[in-house]
């Protein structure tokens, strides 16, 4: 009986000595349809950044691996019938050696609304917050050679017509600077202003309005 003690002792510490590997961060998450949010089973690729020099991949609906050093890496999932997502997880984000981040998949034909793309308020100006999430966008790009986007800025339905169309065109053209600075060729960003002409929900209220701005991404061609 103190055999066996002394060897679940001996490995409960292996356990914990390997939880507590100094430098090691575990990154994981799930894969889930952005309608549903149930899990879909994709294949999962996962490299260092920028090289690829460390990777891996997964065919399931959730993953988890853990890495070393201070290189961000690129996780991207991929199924038929949806648009690949992608997601750069950075190791100085981690919280107590962890990193938790979801991929959310839109089935083909939909657009994919930039949940986190933030403006001043009535400019043009990106929000320094948005950088994370168009960095995504522009590495979808690069990695898919031959995608081309177009990128669909609405407002609210208040206030002036003709600036709330003149303001969406200015948002969609300053994410499209954003990414073609970031490495990707003008010819596969196109543009188009709605203005408030296609609200999400005409309802008077503060969250309708916070709703109904929005940037989305069309794909043209894959």
């Amino acid at each position: 009986m103190r055999k066996f003690r002394i060897i679940i002792v001996l490995v409960a510490a292996l356990i914990t000595a390997r939880a507590q590997t100094p430098g090691e961060i575990w990154i994981e998450g799930k894969v889930l349809d952005v309608g549903t949010g149930k899990g879909v089973k994709a294949n999962i690729h996962y490299k260092s950044l920028p090289t690829g020099g460390i990777n891996g991949s997964f065919k399931d609906s959730v993953y988890r691996f853990s890495i070393f050093g201070s290189s961000k890496y690129e996780v991207s999932a991929d199924v038929d019938g949806y648009i690949t997502a992608v997601a750069i997880v950075d190791p100085k984000k981690g919280v107590e050696g962890k990193i938790l981040r979801n991929l959310t998949l839109t089935p083909k034909g939909q657009t994919i609304r930039l949940s986190h793309l933030i403006f001043e308020q009535g400019k043009s100006v990106i929000d320094p917050a948005s950088f994370d999430e168009l960095d995504e966008v522009a590495q979808m790009l690069i990695d898919h050679s031959k995608l081309v986007i177009q990128l669909e800025g609405h407002t609210d339905n208040q206030g002036s017509i003709s600036k709330n169309m003149e303001l969406s065109q200015d948002r969609v053209d300053e994410v499209k600077d954003y990414l073609v600075d970031k490495g990707v060729g003008k010819s596969r960003v196109k543009t188009k202003a709605f203005g408030g002409t296609k609200p999400l929900s005409n309802e008077k209220t503060v969250e309708a309005r916070n709703l109904n701005r929005r940037v989305e991404i069309r794909i043209l061609s894959e």
